[in-house]
């Protein structure tokens, strides 16, 4: 299903500023990792690199897709819920998005919680830019302050004048956290608690268990597009640090394993190769994996007992009538 149409713009009194804000976002971090991963006894990349344009583009097309449930199931919840989820804002927060991306869902929420500044985080560049046109083509009054950064390290944002210290709400959509195990998710959730301040709410989609054959459908879908995503991967390596890989010699590969909750998505390797990335070289035995992605699923309790454990207490929570995904509103805490 289509993400729904998008609303005209509300009548405004002013035209909106469109500001950015850049903090160290570096090939060199970029290339760090990679060797890193690739060094390592299980290769691994991590995923927060898929989202280069081409990545982004891909990403959202595998949000139409039939098998891929968990956008449609979300948006209709948001669509359903938002002006609840915004009397508990209360007007004029400030909406803020780590890892924005294209920002398709955040539409719902600018429309409802009608924010006084809207601050997408995203380690793209060119795909936090082509997001920010979108939205200030279709939002002529809205304040976007877009900062270009890695929302997975610590990060202080500047005071936006447009806020004047309102509440800041951070929206977390698309189960984006799922792809953190759970030690990690905690982490990463108390970087956001002290990104958002004192009496800050967290409003953030997290995916729930379900049936194996849903699951592995939904990541690895019958048209490839999600093979596609994952094989870009290494085609943005090859672009941007000088890589040799050769795409056709790897397989996607996405299953759930139900003893761990979780999904894992690999690229494996179909025969016995070396490649050489920033003029190292890295030999693969066939059928050899690089990890490059989990999906952690959750039960509403446990995923509040997991956040919990990072600052947060429970405000509110979603879900649709078969309970195939959930939307939590979570204050800060302490």
């Amino acid at each position: 299903m289509a993400p729904p149409a998008l609303h005209a713009a509300r009548p405004e009194r002013r035209a909106g500023t469109v500001t950015f804000h850049h903090f160290p976002v570096t090939t060199a971090s970029f290339l760090d990792d990679v060797l890193a991963g690739l060094a390592a006894p299980v290769k691994s990349i991590p995923p927060k690199y898929f989202y280069d344009a081409r990545g982004s583009e891909l990403f959202e097309a595998i949000c139409e897709l039939p098998e891929y449930y968990p956008t449609r199931t979300e948006m209709a919840i948001m669509r359903e819920h938002a002006p609840a989820m915004a009397k508990l804002a209360g007007r004029g927060c400030e909406i803020i998005e780590p890892g924005s991306g294209a920002s398709t869902k955040t539409c719902i929420v600018i429309e409802q919680f009608d924010p006084s500044v809207y601050v997408p985080i995203e380690i793209s560049e060119s795909a936090l830019r082509g997001a920010v046109d979108v939205l200030a083509a279709r939002y002529p009054g809205l304040d976007i302050a877009a900062v270009c950064a890695d929302f997975t390290r610590p990060l202080t944002l500047p005071q936006f004048r447009q806020s004047r210290g309102a509440r800041r709400v951070l929206y977390f959509p698309g189960s984006t956290i799922g792809n953190f195990r759970p030690q990690a998710a905690v982490g990463l959730l108390a970087l956001m608690r002290e990104l958002m301040g004192p009496d800050g709410i967290l409003l953030i989609g997290v995916d729930t268990k379900k049936a194996k054959p849903v699951l592995d459908a939904a990541y690895d879908d019958a048209a490839g597009v999600t093979a596609a995503f994952n094989l870009n991967l290494l085609d943005r390596i090859n672009r941007e640090l000088g890589g040799d890989f050769v795409t056709e010699k790897f397989r996607h590969v996405a299953f759930y394993d139900p003893d761990q909750g979780r999904i894992e998505m690999h690229l494996r390797s179909l025969e016995a190769q070396t490649v050489t990335v920033g003029g190292r070289a890295f030999a693969f035995a066939k059928d050899e994996t690089i990890h490059t992605e989990d999906s952690c699923k959750y039960a509403v309790p446990e995923f509040q007992a997991l956040a919990g454990r990072a600052g947060f207490t429970p405000l509110d929570v979603w879900t649709d009538a078969d309970a195939m995904f959930s939307v939590h509103a979570l204050r800060a805490v302490g």
